[in-house]
């Protein structure tokens, strides 16, 4: 214990990388999503015992208060992106869903192309097929073929 308490003496930040590193790990090995912030809150706690050396007592206390904060705000603001109703993030074609565009051909057989968030898609309609030029909805997405209706106005 000696041996720790030299170093924490001399080099704060160093035990204080080992805890973020540890937590770290533990949420890299659970992928719970509630380890992240303490991990990082070490960090930082870390940085500033090196900076400053305001004592254990503090650093302790400074630790607990950035922990229940950050991960109150993460749990907080992040919500709507942890949902599994929103979009995966891994799959950006999923963001497609809902956004509208223009049929840039007419459609044979349910199959055309559509201008939709600046790109030219292929197409499949979802119901009766758009007319050329006609504002379409995306309704789902089929491998990088899109699935769309008309909007009638």
């Amino acid at each position: 214990m000696g041996a720790l308490q030299t170093l924490y003496a001399s080099h704060p930040f160093w035990p204080w990388l080992a805890l973020a590193a540890l937590l770290l790990a533990i949420e890299v090995a659970t992928g719970t999503g509630w380890l992240l912030w303490p991990a990082a809150c070490a960090f930082v706690v870390g940085l500033l015992a090196e900076a400053l050396h305001p004592g254990l007592a503090l650093e302790v206390g400074l630790f607990a208060v950035l922990t229940i904060a950050s991960t109150y705000l993460a749990r907080r603001f992040l919500r709507p992106v942890l949902e599994p109703t929103s979009p995966d993030l891994n799959d950006p074609l999923q963001r497609l869903v809902g956004q509208h565009g223009q049929a840039m051909s007419a459609f044979e057989q349910g199959r055309g192309r559509v201008f939709v968030d600046g790109k030219d898609w292929a197409a499949e309609s979802d119901g009766a097929a758009p007319l050329l030029e006609q504002t379409v909805v995306v309704t789902g997405v089929d491998g990088a073929v899109l699935k769309v209706r008309p909007v009638v106005h």
